[in-house]
C-alpha cells in the first residue's frame, strides 16, 4: 500500500467516525421518547385508517387521544363502542357510548323517476361530470350515478344498481367512516343514527327548487308543501328553502309523515308492512 492510498485510507476513515459521532450526539439531543401507550390503544384499533375519526389514521388517532388524556370528542367508526371501551380500560378512562350510525343515500331520482334528457359523454366521475351539467335526469341536485362513492368505500358497502343508477349502501357492512360522504360532490349521502332494529326514515331529496322544477325533474322530488311538518308532533322536521328535513335525533319513528307525503319522498326503511282495513273491515298488510 502506497503513502497515497494510506493517507486517504485514514482521511475516510476519521471523517465517517466524526459524521458518526455528530449524528449520534445531535440524534440524542432531538430523539423523541414516544409514550409506549400510544402502541397499546393502536393495538384496540381496527387498522383499518379509513379517516372516519376524522385524522389520518390509527396511528393518528392513538396519539391524539394519549395526548389528550380523554376520549372525549374522539370516535372510531368502524372499532364502534367496543373499540373505545376497550381504550378506555387500556387508559383507566370512561368512554361515553355513542349511537351506531350508517351512510344513507338522500336520492331517489332513479332513471325511472328522473327519465335522462341529455347523453353524457365524458369522464365517468361524479366529480367531473358536476363541474359541467346538471345530470342527465335535470336535477340540479341529484345523483350523478358515476359511482365516485362507490370507489371511495374500502369496506365494500356500496354498489351501484345497474337498474336505478343509484348507490346502494349494505347496511352490515357499512361502518359510517364517511368516505363516500366526502367523495360525492353534491352532498346527497348523509350519515344519519342507524335507528332501533335498524329502521330510519327520511326524506330522499335534497332538491332545494321550487315545487314546479323539482317535480319537472323527478317524480318523486320534495316540493315543499309542509304536510309532512304540520303532521309531525314531535317537532322533528323543519321546511327551508322548499325542502323538508327530519332530525333523526328527534324523530320518534311513528311514520305518520310518510303517509301524508303527496311525491313519497319519505322513506321508511326495515319496518314491517303497514296493515291496511278491507273493505270488510278487516287487518291486511300492505
Amino acid at each position: 500500500m502506497n503513502e497515497i492510498t494510506l493517507y486517504s485510507v485514514i482521511s475516510l476513515g476519521s471523517i465517517g467516525t466524526l459524521a458518526a459521532v455528530i449524528l449520534y450526539f445531535v440524534a440524542q439531543k432531538f430523539k423523541v421518547i414516544e409514550d409506549p401507550r400510544i402502541d397499546l390503544v393502536e393495538e384496540k384499533l381496527p387498522g383499518a385508517n379509513c379517516g372516519g375519526c376524522g385524522l389520518a389514521g390509527c396511528r393518528a388517532l392513538a396519539e391524539a387521544i394519549v395526548k389528550a388524556e380523554s376520549l372525549d370528542g374522539f370516535s372510531c367508526p368502524p372499532g364502534g363502542n367496543a373499540a373505545m371501551q376497550d381504550i378506555a380500560k387500556v387508559l383507566g378512562l370512561v368512554a361515553q357510548e355513542s349511537d351506531p350510525m350508517i351512510a344513507v343515500v338522500r336520492c331517489n331520482g332513479s332513471r325511472e323517476n328522473s327519465p335522462p334528457k341529455v347523453k353524457y359523454e365524458g369522464a365517468m366521475t361524479c366529480q367531473f361530470a358536476h363541474s359541467l351539467f346538471s345530470g342527465e335526469g335535470g336535477c340540479p341536485f341529484g345523483c350523478l350515478g358515476y359511482g365516485d362513492c362507490v370507489v371511495a368505500c374500502a369496506f365494500d358497502a356500496m354498489y351501484m344498481d345497474e337498474k336505478t343508477g343509484l348507490p346502494v349502501i349494505l347496511d352490515d357492512k357499512c361502518v359510517a367512516c364517511g368516505a363516500c360522504v366526502k367523495a360525492c360532490p353534491r352532498n346527497i349521502i348523509e350519515m344519519r343514527k342507524k335507528g332501533k332494529k335498524d329502521r330510519r326514515i327520511f326524506v330522499s331529496c335534497i332538491n332545494k327548487e321550487k315545487g314546479g322544477p323539482a317535480k319537472k325533474n323527478c317524480a318523486v322530488a320534495c316540493i315543499g308543501c309542509g304536510k309532512c311538518v304540520k303532521e309531525c308532533k314531535f317537532d322533528a322536521i323543519v321546511l327551508e328553502n322548499n325542502l323538508a328535513y327530519i332530525d333523526f335525533n328527534k324523530c320518534t319513528l311513528c311514520r305518520k309523515c310518510v303517509i301524508v307525503c303527496p311525491t313519497n319522498a319519505i322513506h321508511e326503511l326495515n319496518f314491517p308492512p303497514r296493515k291496511v282495513k278491507t273493505e270488510e273491515g278487516t287487518p291486511a298488510e300492505a
